[in-house]
């Protein structure tokens, strides 16, 4: 086990997958820390290799809304605060990623598609030690934000693909009504698909 160790995504919902995501991380480092991508909307870009992205329907919710759903589900799994800490993560200006995670870490990654291909070269580029959990198509990741966004504005059961307290979180502050403005103004893919633009982020 190693003593510090790094994820990222955008948790745009944070969802099942998510989960499988931080745990897988947490059982091989001693603390691990969770970058949130896009934390505000100066820090979003397009990328050829995801290109909804970067969409306002696609990023329905703020850093601290995220910040709050990853600290009541990590709770929930029971995951000790002391064993985490939770910031942003500038995945679209590399230079900066080592301001706000350790140079140190294990920065750990699930690839499922082209993004995240490009993030495992991303953080490779800058000499950061990587280690791949694992590699599924886009057929066998499972849940994803896209799914799970659908799910919401299409008025679809969506509460067996998050975390209990996501769900609670997000009903209970009226959230919903948000994300299914703005992913009818986007026009995102519908949830029949599933196998949507991202898979961890």
């Amino acid at each position: 086990m190693v003593e510090k160790g790094v994820v990222n995504a955008r948790f745009q919902v944070l969802h099942l997958k998510h989960m499988e995501y931080l745990l897988a991380a947490k059982m091989r480092c001693q603390k691990l820390y969770i970058g949130i991508t896009n934390p505000d909307p100066s820090y979003v870009r397009e990328s050829v290799n995801d290109e909804n992205r970067s969409t306002r329907g696609a990023n329905p919710l703020t850093y601290l809304e995220r910040y709050e759903m990853i600290r009541l589900a990590m709770e929930e799994f029971g995951v000790p605060a002391s064993e985490y800490e939770i910031m942003p993560f500038p995945i679209n200006r590399p230079e900066y990623i080592t301001q706000y995670v350790p140079e140190d870490g294990v920065y750990y990654l699930g690839i499922c598609d082209g993004w995240e291909e490009e993030k495992l070269k991303i953080l490779n580029g800058l000499g950061l030690k990587t280690e791949v959990l694992w590699r599924r198509t886009k057929e066998e990741a499972g849940v994803t934000g896209t799914w799970v966004r659908s799910c919401i504005a299409t008025g679809e059961e969506w509460e067996h693909l998050v975390p209990k307290s996501v769900y609670q979180y997000i009903v209970e502050r009226g959230l919903e009504e948000r994300i299914r403005h703005l992913h009818l103004v986007q026009g995102e893919p519908d949830a029949k698909s599933k196998i949507a633009e991202e898979d961890i982020d």
